[in-house]
């Protein structure tokens, strides 16, 4: 086992999603193990918040990335809001590398996109209906992520082999 990856699906989304199955693929083709936690339940809370309950996804992520950071090198991924809540959990939980699919930069002014100062890889699509491509590219070139804009929209529907790919080109550079 070369370590192991979270991989965190989007909102109104599912575990066995397509883009997170896919990195799920590609995560066992290089020999991590990985997991894919549950967050439609959290989701579902709309009386908490539109986004459902974003403070319990969170620490539902903290709880299996202490356990796992715990056992070998640990890389977070998610999509959209997993993408945002990998993010918050790789700032106090040691974290080898981050995989983000569509992040939502300014999920709203109270609460900007923040990361650990780790390797990084970000997919957006240019033409993201949700979260503009210019606040990805501005938020990738002040941490010197690795960026791949597609031509696609925020569920990057086209492009799932292609996040794949870039997930497995992150896991080959640790």
């Amino acid at each position: 086992m070369r370590g192991h990856c979270i991989l965190s699906h989007g909102f109104e989304s599912g575990p066995d999603a397509t883009k997170v199955t896919a990195l799920a693929d590609a995560a066992q083709r290089m020999g991590w193990t990985h997991e894919r936690p549950d967050y439609t339940d959290l989701d579902a809370m709309r009386e908490v918040s539109e986004l459902g309950d974003v403070a319990a996804r969170r620490e539902r992520l903290l709880e299996r990335a202490h356990a796992a950071a715990a056992r070998g090198p640990l890389v977070l991924a998610g999509s959209s809001l997993g993408a945002f809540v990998s993010g918050w959990v790789s700032l106090r939980v040691p974290v080898a590398a981050l995989f983000l699919m569509a992040p939502p930069i300014r999920l709203d002014r109270a609460h900007p996109l923040d990361a650990a100062r780790v390797p990084t890889s970000v997919i957006h699509g240019w033409h993201d209906e949700l979260i503009p491509a210019e606040h990805v590219v501005e938020w990738a070139r002040g941490r010197d992520a690795r960026l791949l804009m597609v031509a696609d929209s925020h569920r990057l529907s086209g492009h799932v082999d292609a996040s794949a790919d870039a997930f497995a080109a992150l896991l080959a550079g640790l």
